[in-house]
């Protein structure tokens, strides 16, 4: 429906091709970067359980930062996969499912952490059976715009526990909200 060049640079890439990416060596892969980000993964859930935010909330930072990052990397330096294609959103709901399982459900609200979860393992399971398919289709901007959201919406809520800005509590949920309309507009334009 709205399938996109994977090889055509999104807006942010302009950016990070004269900021992080030539920092990056050239040994690193983009394919790396995603197996960093599942690797990372659980040590932030178990800063987050500990309530050691001082460490989990600049990680989980970093690790939504490499989402950006292996995208970037790898439409700039040719280096697109099929394997990253596929395993890049699975790094980035294992990210951020965990993180909505473990903190929003806990204190926001549990049905709204379980319908953030609910629309990203349709969108897991539509991934998956596109592949079956011998298709594998790359994020489009809906899906970037969901992932963008709920980054941020995490961030201000960690944030919240953290510094204790209780204001920032209503901003997450608004944001979360917000994200959840651009997953469900993305499930439907990756299409089956």
């Amino acid at each position: 429906m709205f399938e996109r060049d994977p090889h055509a640079l999104f807006p942010h890439d302009h950016l990070m091709r004269v900021t992080l990416i030539p920092l990056i060596p050239r040994w690193i892969t983009p394919n790396m970067v995603t197996i960093l980000r599942m690797l990372l993964t659980p040590l932030v859930l178990f800063l987050l359980s500990a309530e050691n935010y001082r460490i989990a909330v600049p990680l989980f930072i970093f690790l939504a930062l490499t989402d950006a990052i292996d995208g970037s990397l790898a439409r700039l330096r040719n280096q697109i996969t099929d394997w990253g294609t596929f395993y890049d959103p699975v790094a980035d709901k294992l990210l951020i499912g965990s993180v909505v399982l473990l903190v929003v459900i806990k204190h926001v609200n549990l049905l709204f952490g379980l319908l953030i979860i609910f629309i990203e393992a349709l969108i897991i399971l539509g991934g998956y059976i596109r592949k079956l398919r011998g298709k594998v289709s790359s994020a489009n901007i809906f899906g970037k715009t969901k992932m963008f959201l709920q980054v941020v919406g995490v961030v201000l809520l960690l944030m919240a526990l953290w510094l204790g800005f209780d204001l920032f509590i209503p901003m997450s949920v608004g944001t979360l909200s917000l994200a959840i309309v651009f997953a469900v507009i993305s499930l439907f334009t990756y299409g089956l």
